[in-house]
């Protein structure tokens, strides 16, 4: 049978190598290329953001909460340039790749208010337009049948007629 001694000393050396495979990963450097490239990938990113930002401002939808993210991660894209600039391509590149996590949900958040304000702004439209015409309609009616009951009570004068 396996004594507890070597049953322990097998977990802690499996535990040790799992250990060290795993923070050889976690040790990267980033290349120029890869600061680059991730930069370039964050400025696309951010400029489809922005478009779909000002889709939904133009359709009426409050856009403070994403013009926020949008600037948090313009922050980010601008620290990265700036430690790329300064050769620092580690750092570069990981500001890079937090301003595109910033943005990751972003376009379908954004959607998802551009859809909520033109609907909204589709039934407000509807109410104003149904509303006036009932209005209108009820106006009419109205102006009618107090004609017909003015008409009744309206005595024949005189002649003929």
């Amino acid at each position: 049978m396996w004594s507890v001694k070597l049953k322990l000393m097998i977990l802690t050396g499996l535990l040790f190598i799992f250990f060290v495979a795993n923070v050889s990963f976690l040790v990267f450097a980033a290349s120029e290329t890869d600061a680059k490239s991730a930069i370039a990938a964050a400025e696309d990113k951010v400029l489809s953001c922005y478009e779909a930002a000002a889709k939904a401002s133009d359709a009426g939808a409050n856009a403070t909460e994403l013009l926020r993210v949008l600037d948090d991660a313009g922050n980010l894209l601008s620290k990265a340039k700036l430690a790329y600039n300064n050769g620092d391509f580690n750092s570069a590149f990981n500001f890079a790749v937090q301003s595109q996590d910033k943005l990751n949900s972003f376009v379908g958040e954004a959607e998802g208010l551009r859809e909520s304000a033109v609907q909204a702004n589709y039934e407000d439209f509807m109410f104003h337009v149904v509303g006036s015409g009932v209005g209108a309609v009820a106006v009419l009616v109205g102006g009618y049948i107090v004609w017909v009951i003015l008409k009744r009570r309206e005595k024949p004068r005189g002649g003929g007629r």
